[in-house]
């Protein structure tokens, strides 16, 4: 049986970012490169920083979707999506490219929340990819998923470039 998403106390806001947002989004990848260096091999440039160099394609690329996340009015995180997938190649699923929530609003239904928001509102395939190495984010999206699908999703192991990666596919549709 599928557990019910916990709904947060908090009021979450997903909101589409504008061009002159980049560098709040680009100061929000700082944050989520450094939680992530614990699991990739990511090296700091000579300028202190990790870097993020896809981001301008956000608004220069059709299928490119950059949003950031206020709860209860505060910058919370960000979530990037497009179309196409890393790891299999099919350009017609939709792809949570980064998705990062500050800690503080960790472990209290909000980031399942906004998966949700987002999901909604791209219906279709969706294909969201986990290093096997990050066990935390892996249980996190096994169950947001199966809570949006109503059914457990039955994840794959695929191997892209010397990395193993963790790859659920899922179905969302748009709610009236």
């Amino acid at each position: 049986m599928i557990k019910r998403a916990e709904k947060p106390s908090a009021h979450i806001d997903v909101i589409p970012a504008r061009p002159e947002q980049e560098p709040i989004l680009a100061n929000l990848l700082e944050l989520y490169a450094h939680d992530f260096s614990e699991f990739n091999d990511l090296e700091l440039g000579c300028d202190g920083r990790f870097g993020y160099d896809s981001l301008p394609l956000y608004w220069s690329e059709r299928g490119r979707h950059p949003f950031l996340v206020w709860v209860e009015g505060k910058l919370a995180g960000l979530v990037l999506v497009k179309r196409g997938s890393e790891v299999t190649g099919n350009e017609t699923v939709w792809d949570v490219a980064e998705f990062f929530v500050l800690r503080r609003y960790r472990r209290r239904g909000i980031g399942t929340q906004i998966a949700h928001e987002v999901w909604r509102q791209f219906p279709g395939l969706w294909e969201v990819r986990v290093m096997e190495s990050n066990t935390a984010a892996r249980h996190f999206w096994a169950r947001a998923i199966s809570i949006l699908t109503g059914q457990a999703i039955q994840p794959v192991r695929v191997e892209k470039d010397g990395k193993w990666w963790t790859l659920f596919s899922f179905e969302s549709k748009r709610v009236a």
